[in-house]
């Protein structure tokens, strides 16, 4: 079994998933799952692979405070903290993850019926917020 860093990109009906690398450097995109089944589906996950720690995006407006959305998260995060009691949970802020996912998308060259493909930002993005806290916490910020 490996380490892994998980990233979570939260939603009412999906949610988007990523994994590191063992060594905690590289993000990943790792699957999109119904919001309802992704206990489960981590769950199974760390019986192959052991996770460190669970990196959640966290929405926020513009100007700083928690969005609409914060309040799913923050609904969710108790049930993550009891299936996962030992793993820390981190938030990252999210502000602009979809943005970048989908420029991510168009610079990958992937077809516009694609990107409309919500799924495939949700992965995109969880792995941005990922990529996004390793690289904070490499610098030691």
């Amino acid at each position: 079994m490996m380490d892994r860093l998980i990233g979570i990109d939260y939603g009412r009906k999906r949610t988007g998933l990523a994994a590191s690398d063992p060594l905690g450097i590289f993000a990943s995109a790792l699957d999109t799952v119904p919001s309802a089944k992704i206990i489960d589906y981590l769950k199974k996950y760390s019986e192959k692979e052991t996770i460190t720690c669970i990196v959640i995006g966290y929405p926020m407006n513009l100007n700083g405070n928690p969005s609409e959305a914060a309040k799913d998260v923050d609904a969710f995060v108790p049930a993550l903290r009891k299936a996962f009691p030992g793993v820390p949970i981190e938030f990252e802020d999210e502000r602009f993850t979809s943005v970048l996912a989908h420029r991510a998308m168009i610079d990958g060259g992937m077809k516009y019926k694609d990107r409309k493909d919500k799924s495939s930002v949700d992965r995109i993005s969880a792995a941005i917020i990922l990529q996004s806290y390793m690289d904070r916490k490499s610098k030691g910020l």
